[in-house]
């Protein structure tokens, strides 16, 4: 995948913003990892164990949050329950189609896997306005 870089204009955007990065794939958490970084934001995580996920949201000040619904074959809906009852803002991204999501969330922002991972961080951005 060709991914466009990160602009000098959009580093600094996520600025002192703490996103947590919910994601069992490995290269793609690392690559979300990287992606948000580069636009100023401290990423929690990544973690790629709903436990160790709804761990994190306990403790940690989150701001935002990047969301695999499917971690080692566990669905993974209460994390997403939690940040919305804390009014944290998410986004999905998954190898499920939309029509798999549950309706409560059916209007969180849904990214479909593979993902390119500066436009999912720079979308970080959207969310938090």
């Amino acid at each position: 995948m060709i991914e466009r870089p990160i602009s000098l204009d959009a580093r600094g955007l996520l600025a002192g913003r703490r996103v947590l990065v919910v994601e069992d794939e490995y290269f793609l958490a690392e690559d979300l990892a990287k992606a948000l970084k580069q636009l100023g934001a401290q990423v929690v995580g990544p973690v790629g164990d709903p436990e160790e996920g709804l761990d994190l949201l306990a403790r940690e000040d989150i701001d935002a949050a990047i969301v695999d619904i499917n971690l080692r074959g566990e669905m993974v809906f209460q994390i997403a329950d939690q940040l919305r009852s804390r009014g944290i803002p998410f986004a999905f991204s998954t190898g499920y189609e939309k029509r798999v999501i549950p309706l409560e969330f059916q209007n969180i922002e849904h990214w479909e896997k593979p993902v390119n991972a500066g436009a999912l961080a720079r979308s970080m951005t959207r969310l938090l306005r």
